[in-house]
C-alpha cells in the first residue's frame, strides 16, 4: 500500500483538504491542467475584447448620436460599475457552489448582453447594456484567476498563470485589430457582432473541464477531489514522469468561507493594500485606454482609422510588457516588480502633463509608455490577489478585491472626461501620476511577497 492509499485509508479526521494540496503541490504541468488553462484562457481573451470594444466603437458614436464628453464618459464606465457587482456577487458564488458553474454562467451573460447592445438606439440604452454586460464579465476573470491558481503548484505559478492572464490583455490586442480594419468599413456594431464568438467556449468548459480539487476539498466533497487529483497523477506517470511522496507542509483552518474573514487577522492588511492596488493602477490604466482613441479624434482631429491605430498601438506595448512581466515576476518578485513599476510609471506622465501634451504624437509615446509600465501591474494583480488568501476566501478575495478595479476603472474616464471639460488634458496626465505615486507607496508599506511560496502556507 502506497502513501497515498494510507492516508486515503486512515480516519476522516485525517486533513484530506493538506493531503490534496500536498499532491498537487508535487504535480508536473499535465496535459489536463496545460488545456483547462487554454480553455479558460479562450473565454478571458473574449472577457478583454467585450470590456475595451466600446472604446473603439465609440469614436463614432460620438459622432452618430452627438454625445457629450460626460455622456461619453458615462458609457464608458457604465461597464466597469456593473463588473463591481459581478465581482463581487459570483466570487462569493464561486465559494458557494463552484468554480466552473459560475464561469459558465458568466460567461452566457457577457454574450447575450453583446446580442443585445447591437439594438442600443441612444446612450441611455447603451449605458444599460453595458452595465448588465458587465456583471458578467466583472465575474468571469476573478473566478478564472482562483481557478487557475488552484490547479497549480507553487514552483512556477506566477510564469503559468501570467502566460494565461495574457490572454486577457489579447483580448483588448484583438479589440483593436477589429476596430482599425471593420470599424471604418462597416460601422461599430462590428465591435459587438466579433464578440459572439464565445458562446462556443460552453462546450468544453461543460463537458471536459473537472472543478477545482482545492475547492472540492475545502467543501468536504474529498472523494471528487482524489478522484480529480489521481487522474492528473496518472497523466504525469503516462507522460513519463516520476512523482516525489507528497509532503504535508501545511494543514488548512476548517472553516466555511466567511467574507468578515477578509478583515480579520493578517488579512486585514492583505485586504486593504490589494484594494488601493486594484484601485489606482487600474484608474490610471483603463481611463487611458479607453480614452486614448476618442481623444485623438476630437482633440487632435486625427483621421478615424489613424486614431483607431494609435489606440491598438498602446495595447500591443502593455502586451509586450505583460510577456515581460509573465518571465521575470517569479525572479524578481511581486512587491518589488509592483513597487517598481508603480513608481516608474509616473515619470512620462509628468514630462507629458509638464509639456502640455499638445500633440498626438507626444500622447502615443509618453502615455503608451505609461500604459505599458502600469499594465505589468494591473494584469499580474489577479495572481496576487489569489495568492494572498486561503481557499474559503480565494474567490471571494479575489473578486471583492477586483471590485476595486472596477471603481477606479469606472472613476477613470468619468475623471478623464471632467478634467479635459473643466482644466483641460495635461491635467489628467499630471493627476494619474499622482495616484500611481499613492499606489507605489501603499505598495512598498504594507504589501507581503508570495513569490515560490506554497499556497496553504501563504494563507493558513
Amino acid at each position: 500500500m502506497n502513501m497515498e492509499q494510507r492516508m486515503a485509508a486512515q480516519s476522516p479526521t485525517v486533513d484530506t483538504q493538506a493531503e490534496i494540496s500536498a499532491r498537487l503541490e508535487r504535480l508536473p504541468v499535465t496535459r489536463e491542467v496545460f488545456w483547462a488553462r487554454n480553455i479558460v484562457g479562450a473565454a478571458t481573451f473574449f472577457d478583454g475584447y467585450t470590456v475595451i470594444a466600446i472604446a473603439y466603437a465609440m469614436p463614432v458614436l460620438v459622432r452618430e448620436w452627438g454625445l457629450t464628453p460626460g455622456q461619453t464618459g458615462m458609457i464608458l464606465s457604465m461597464g466597469y460599475l456593473g463588473q463591481l457587482i459581478g465581482a463581487i456577487c459570483f466570487g462569493w458564488l464561486a465559494e458557494r457552489i463552484g468554480r466552473l458553474k459560475v464561469l459558465l454562467f458568466t460567461i452566457l451573460l457577457f454574450v447575450s448582453m453583446d446580442v443585445a447592445c447591437l439594438f442600443a438606439a441612444g446612450a441611455g440604452m447603451m449605458m444599460a447594456l453595458r452595465f448588465i454586460q458587465g456583471i458578467g464579465t466583472g465575474g468571469e476573470v476573478p473566478v478564472a484567476s482562483a481557478y487557475i491558481n488552484e490547479l497549480i503548484s507553487s514552483k512556477g505559478r506566477g510564469r503559468f498563470f501570467l502566460l494565461y492572464e495574457v490572454m486577457f490583455l489579447l483580448g483588448l490586442v484583438g479589440a483593436g485589430l477589429i476596430g482599425y480594419f471593420m470599424v471604418p468599413a462597416y460601422g461599430w456594431k462590428a465591435m459587438f457582432v466579433v464578440g459572439l464568438v464565445p458562446a462556443v467556449l460552453m462546450i468544453p468548459l461543460r463537458w471536459f473541464l473537472n472543478e477545482s480539487p482545492r475547492w472540492l476539498a475545502a467543501n468536504g466533497r474529498y472523494e471528487e477531489a482524489d478522484r480529480i487529483v489521481t487522474k492528473l497523477e496518472n497523466s504525469a506517470r503516462a507522460a513519463g514522469k516520476e512523482l516525489p511522496e507528497p509532503k504535508i507542509i501545511a494543514a488548512p483552518v476548517r472553516r466555511r468561507s466567511d467574507w468578515r474573514e477578509l478583515f480579520q487577522g493578517i488579512y486585514l492588511k492583505r485586504t486593504l493594500s490589494i484594494w488601493a492596488m486594484w484601485f489606482c493602477a487600474y484608474m490610471v490604466a483603463n481611463g487611458t485606454i479607453t480614452w486614448l482613441p476618442t481623444l485623438y479624434r476630437q482633440t487632435f482631429n486625427l483621421p478615424l482609422e489613424t486614431s483607431i491605430l494609435y489606440g491598438f498601438i498602446t495595447s500591443v506595448g502593455g502586451v509586450i510588457a505583460a510577456v515581460i512581466c509573465a518571465l521575470l515576476i517569479d525572479k524578481v518578485g511581486r512587491k518589488r516588480w509592483y513597487t517598481g513599476a508603480l513608481l516608474i510609471a509616473p515619470i512620462p506622465l509628468v514630462i507629458l502633463a509638464w509639456l502640455g501634451a499638445t500633440s498626438a504624437t507626444q500622447v502615443l509615446i509618453l502615455a503608451g509608455l505609461a500604459y505599458a509600465v502600469v499594465q505589468t501591474v494591473t494584469f499580474s494583480l489577479y495572481l496576487y490577489s489569489a495568492e494572498i488568501y486561503p481557499t474559503r476566501l480565494r474567490a471571494i478575495g479575489t473578486g471583492t478585491g477586483s471590485a476595486w478595479l472596477r471603481l477606479g476603472s469606472s472613476a477613470g474616464p468619468i475623471a478623464v472626461g471632467w478634467v479635459m471639460s473643466s482644466m483641460g488634458i495635461q491635467y489628467v496626465f499630471g493627476a494619474f501620476a499622482a495616484i500611481l505615486l499613492v499606489g507605489a507607496l501603499v505598495t512598498a508599506l504594507f504589501a507581503v511577497e508570495t513569490k515560490g511560496q506554497v499556497l496553504e502556507e501563504l494563507s493558513p
